[in-house]
């Protein structure tokens, strides 16, 4: 290695490493990223990539070979447009090896010290594994073993009903696997509205997915078929050929010495950091999911040019960006997909909001697909001044239907510009497409619609 001093390191090579080195090159710095993996993380090689590949794939009616085929050719198309050659050409230097950091401005690689006047840790998540008795010791699957598998599981279990475990599950079951999905709590996708849960489990036991939500997994014990679930309610035990433990994400933020240099880690090992994605200690930002914030690649992203900026430009000191969440969109690829953005329900009542709610029963589009079973909700609340003229503020959108990933970028829009609400319904949409759900629930804010109007939130 020639050069050992650079203006900025980055531990970590996902999505929100790589967004900050481009970000710091767009800034004339010198850029080095260390990682001990592939390049390109776990959103490459073992999460959004190669699940959304699967999800395709089961859907068009692929073979379990031929989905398969379909993953790794996807990562091998994504990986190239990000690996060392590439990232060379743009003047970002990747060093090879894994990193121990041993000053704010200084951090060992196998032997070799690297200086830099700035540091990013993006070093990302690992699957949580739960401390359930016999697990440890039990042959089971995370997100980072599943897309190994070089045979179709006759029979899947999955511990987990959030994101991962339901794409999961239905994919594999269009596979022609048979699956059953377990949640602890008392239904699947709890981060998202209530309503949204049974719209998924009903899609999700349609393609002959056995949903068991309301019962904890006290013990796994190794059975003929492969693995045996025990519960701890007198359920019947499940039994399995393979078990995918799908329940989260726990951040990485031990053991390469960021303690040691006074770095503050919570309990479950992320990093600290305020809102501008400092740490305690200065000269060191941490980005993406190793600060246990939301767990999203297009966040790691947004937290990349966050945390550069306020690292390299001289206007940051007067004016630092800061990371915000109430314009983070993010969607479930089920089918229907689900999508979300903003506040809930209970979260605009808590600000005397608003809500105003189209089945897509009503949806002109999607009663021509026979595809009613989804719908838009959007959360209105006063603005500060004007109160509720011109439709207030938007504040939140949930979204369920074919295209609801696509469609929840319209209210995102609508709430990080602070648009009145008004102005989505001003908007003249094309018919009949699926958005057009979009001006239909908001003209609600304003006139009865179908007998319908905006009501107070969790009101409904």
């Amino acid at each position: 290695m020639t050069n050992t001093n650079f203006d900025l390191i980055i531990v970590g090579a996902g999505a929100g490493g790589i967004s900050a080195a481009r970000a710091a090159r767009r800034r004339d710095a010198t850029v080095a990223i260390v990682q001990d993996g592939p390049i390109g993380g776990d959103c490459t090689f073992t999460g959004c990539v190669p699940s959304k590949a699967l999800l395709a794939a089961a859907a068009r009616g692929a073979s379990f070979d031929a989905a398969m085929t379909a993953v790794h050719d996807s990562i091998a198309t994504i990986a190239a447009a990000e690996d060392a050659s590439a990232l060379a050409r743009e003047g970002i230097v990747v060093i090879r090896g894994r990193g121990h950091v041993t000053s704010p401005t200084t951090i060992d690689v196998d032997g070799t010290t690297l200086r830099c006047g700035h540091m990013i840790i993006a070093t990302g998540a690992t699957a949580l594994v739960p401390p359930i008795t016999g697990l440890a010791s039990a042959a089971f699957l995370t997100n980072e073993t599943l897309f190994d598998l070089t045979a179709r599981p006759g029979s899947l279990a999955i511990l987990g009903g959030g994101p991962i475990g339901c794409e999961m599950a239905q994919a594999f079951a269009r596979l022609g696997t048979s699956v059953t999905l377990v949640e602890a709590v008392d239904r699947i996708l709890p981060r998202e509205e209530p309503e949204v849960s049974p719209i998924i489990a009903t899609a999700l036991r349609n393609d002959g997915v056995a949903v068991r939500t309301g019962s904890g997994v006290i013990a796994v014990e190794s059975s003929s078929r492969g693995v045996r679930l025990v519960f701890g309610d007198d359920a019947a035990p499940i039994e399995a050929e393979q078990l995918l433990v799908a329940i989260g994400r726990a951040p990485s933020g031990r053991g390469f010495g960021l303690g040691e240099i006074g770095v503050e880690l919570d309990q479950q090992g992320a990093v600290v950091v305020d809102n501008t994605l400092r740490t305690s200690v200065k000269g060191v930002w941490a980005i993406g999911d190793v600060t246990g914030r939301l767990p999203f690649t297009h966040v790691a992203a947004k937290m990349g040019f966050i945390a550069v900026r306020n690292a390299f430009e001289w206007t940051a000191r007067l004016r630092p960006s800061t990371f915000e969440t109430n314009a983070i969109p993010w969607a479930t690829f089920t089918d229907p997909e689900v999508a979300h953005v903003g506040m809930t329900e209970a979260d605009a009542a808590a600000i005397g909001g608003r809500v105003a709610k189209l089945p897509f029963a009503d949806l002109d589009r999607a009663i021509t697909a026979g595809r009613t079973e989804g719908f838009v909700k959007l959360m209105a609340a006063p603005r500060r001044i004007t109160g509720w003229a011109g439709g207030g503020r938007l504040v939140g959108a949930t979204i369920v239907g074919p295209t609801a990933g696509e469609m929840i970028h319209e209210p995102t829009l609508a709430i990080e510009t602070a648009m009145f609400t008004g102005r989505l319904a001003q908007t003249t949409h094309a018919y009949p497409t699926w958005s057009l759900a979009i001006q239909q629930a908001a003209a609600q804010f304003f006139f009865e619609q179908d007998g319908r109007a905006a009501l107070p939130a969790a009101a409904r």
